[in-house]
């Protein structure tokens, strides 16, 4: 199979050396580009924060693009299920896909529970990990369940969903996340707030 694969790659011709380089696109959109990786249960606010943050930068003339979860799971990863094999599939993809957005110039916000820390690695290390903001969204998994409109807790509880990231799946507290937002104790507000502070002297230009 190895064999087969290095045959097939003999026949591909890469011409990044002859695209327009990153830094050309930033200085078109007047931005540095970043990823900031969302990671936390479901329920906890992923997809919520990354919605508000794309909305006050793109308030302050920076170009955002999310890529969330559900959406993703629905499009270019629709034919994966939720096995450890599949999981790592799925991040590897969003990593890779993230890494285009990253090199076009675009401020990149991904929102996916990504349950343990060698996936976010993986990640990182696809995108580069100067360009990687690990962001924690540490909700309390009681407050994520008194929030699961879906009933996807109570569903995994009785074992209807298997492989349930919380309940019948683990997931690793990041070991060093950039930043940490826990959306009980904080306003959406609040959590943005933090969150430009971070990303702010990342993505502005110096004029």
């Amino acid at each position: 199979m190895i064999n087969k694969q290095n045959a097939q790659l003999k026949n591909i011709t890469p011409i990044f050396d002859r695209m327009m380089r990153r830094e050309d696109k930033e200085e078109l959109l007047k931005q540095r580009s970043v990823m900031v990786w969302f990671t936390g249960l479901s329920g906890s606010g992923k997809s919520t924060i990354a919605i508000a943050l794309e909305q006050e930068l793109h308030r302050r003339g920076l170009l955002c693009r999310i890529l969330d979860g559900d959406n993703i799971r629905t499009g270019i990863n629709n034919n994966l299920g939720f096995s450890p094999e599949d999981r790592k599939e799925n991040i590897r993809r969003i990593a890779e896909v993230g890494k285009l957005f990253i090199d076009t110039g675009i401020i990149t916000l991904a929102a996916f529970i990504s349950p343990d820390n060698e996936m976010r690695e993986m990640a990182a290390q696809v995108i580069g990990k100067e360009d990687f903001l690990e962001v924690y969204i540490s909700t309390p998994i009681e407050e994520c369940e008194r929030r699961d409109v879906k009933g996807l807790y109570a569903k995994a509880r009785r074992g209807e969903i298997k492989e349930f990231t919380g309940v019948s799946a683990p997931f690793e507290i990041p070991k060093d996340p950039d930043l940490s937002l826990d959306t009980s104790a904080l306003t959406i507000e609040e959590s943005v707030n933090r969150l430009l502070e971070v990303i702010l002297p990342k993505v502005e230009l110096n004029e």
